[in-house]
């Protein structure tokens, strides 16, 4: 279930959504854009495009959120005309609902406001897809209240997402029976491999990561069957100005995704 957002490659391959974790400045978020498309249409990969247009939940007052919205908005939309992808962003509260579908194709749920209502009912209301992402304080099972809202509300075009589950203060383990479970509500349920390796709280107020696990998760991420893969991906994690201790390096996303398409086709005579 692809929502009509790709054309059929007549591959069956895993959805990939990738990109920037915040919308920096065109020149980032473009050249990112040209690269991961060109990854993907090599790999017929079906490719939603992401970045946000502000983070809204960063540890410190000082942490960079953004650019303002609708600069930012703009600036996703010009991926859009550019290199012709659907495009995903977060949503924040229920009022920003209805602005950020004029620009993108799939409104994004972070994780810690999944069970907020009015803001799945204004997603659903805006007729675009809706992904939520579970949030790390629940079980897989209680997704399907989410499912149930955005669908009560008029819209059937769902995805969800697994981002892992808090393991302690200051770090996240991956559930694979996450992905079953959750697809068994009969929506596609995609792996965000980037935030996943989060460790976050950290006395700093900055959020560290895992990045060299990337490729793990996602291989085992293909492996139980997920019908996607999220990864945020900067061409200079170092010096990106949200979540860079977590983003896979842009230069290693090819390397990555040829062996996660040969895996998927393995799995696909399964």
């Amino acid at each position: 279930m692809t929502y009509g957002l790709f054309k059929d490659t007549g591959v069956n391959n895993f959805i990939l959504m990738a990109g920037p974790c915040v919308i920096e400045s065109d020149v980032v978020v473009l050249k990112t854009a040209e690269k991961i498309v060109q990854i993907c249409g090599r790999l017929k990969i079906p490719l939603i495009f992401k970045s946000s247009y502000r983070k809204a939940n960063r540890s410190r007052l000082d942490s960079f959120s953004g650019i303002g919205d609708e600069q930012a908005l703009k600036i996703l939309s010009r991926v859009r005309d550019t290199f012709h992808v659907p495009l995903v962003t977060d949503i924040h509260a229920a009022g920003e609902a209805a602005m950020a579908a004029e620009y993108v194709d799939v409104l994004q749920i972070p994780a810690f406001l999944c069970r907020q209502t009015d803001i799945l009912i204004a997603a659903a209301k805006t007729g675009k897809v809706v992904n939520v992402k579970k949030g790390q304080f629940l079980s897989p099972g209680s997704m399907s209240f989410a499912v149930d809202k955005i669908q009560q509300s008029g819209n059937d075009k769902i995805m969800l997402t697994d981002r892992g589950t808090m393991f302690g203060y200051h770090d996240l383990i991956v559930d694979y029976r996450a992905i079953p479970i959750m697809q068994e509500m009969k929506v596609p349920v995609l792996l965000d491999c980037t935030h996943s390796l989060q460790q976050p709280n950290q006395a700093t107020g900055v959020t560290g990561g895992n990045p060299q696990m990337i490729e793990t998760i996602a291989r085992a991420g293909i492996a139980v069957g997920a019908d996607g893969l999220f990864i945020e991906t900067h061409p200079d994690p170092a010096h990106a100005k949200s979540d860079g201790a977590n983003m896979l390096n842009l230069a290693l996303l090819e390397p990555l995704l040829e062996k996660l398409v040969a895996l998927r086709q393995v799995i696909n005579k399964w």
